[in-house]
This record gives C-alpha cells, sequence and structure tokens, in this order.
C-alpha cells in the first residue's frame, strides 16, 4: 500500500445498457466487474457510467437519486447523449 492511499472498499453507482433492446439501468455495487459479468448473463449489457464513493451510505443515496428523481436521470441522459448506444 502506497502512502497516502488508504485500503477501503468502494462502491459504484452504474448506468448500463442492453445492446439488444437499448433498455437503462442504474444501481450500486461494490464490485462493478462482477456485477456486470451478473447482468450479462441474461443479456447483452454495456457499461456506459459509473460514479465511485468511499461510502456505501454516498452510492446507495446516488442510486436511489437515479431511480427515483427524474431531473437526476434527465442530467445523466444529457451528459452522456454520445455514449448512450443508438
Amino acid at each position: 500500500m502506497r502512502a497516502g492511499f488508504p485500503q477501503s472498499d468502494m462502491y459504484y453507482v452504474y448506468l448500463i445498457q442492453n445492446r439488444a433492446n437499448k433498455r437503462v439501468r442504474y444501481g450500486y455495487a461494490e464490485d462493478l466487474r462482477r456485477c456486470l459479468r451478473e447482468f450479462n448473463k441474461t443479456g447483452d449489457w454495456e457499461l456506459i457510467y459509473y460514479e465511485a464513493y468511499r461510502a456505501e451510505e454516498d452510492a446507495k443515496k446516488r442510486a436511489n437519486q437515479l431511480h427515483y428523481l427524474g431531473q437526476s436521470r434527465i442530467y445523466i441522459r444529457r451528459r452522456l447523449v454520445r455514449s448512450l448506444l443508438k
């Protein structure tokens, strides 16, 4: 471990999109790679965007904003307009 870098878990808020039907899913996970592998067992999903948080509670709060607050979803989609699958 390098000095100044605490050994701590990270939590990730993610936006994934299904390549076939273009459906978008938001959520949070401690292991982003494992989460994507699990989704890909039931379809072809691509990671479009993620945010990293040190505190699980912060990640949960942000994921809930994306799930339930239309303004948050609109903001993210506007930022990612060229990144979303067409």
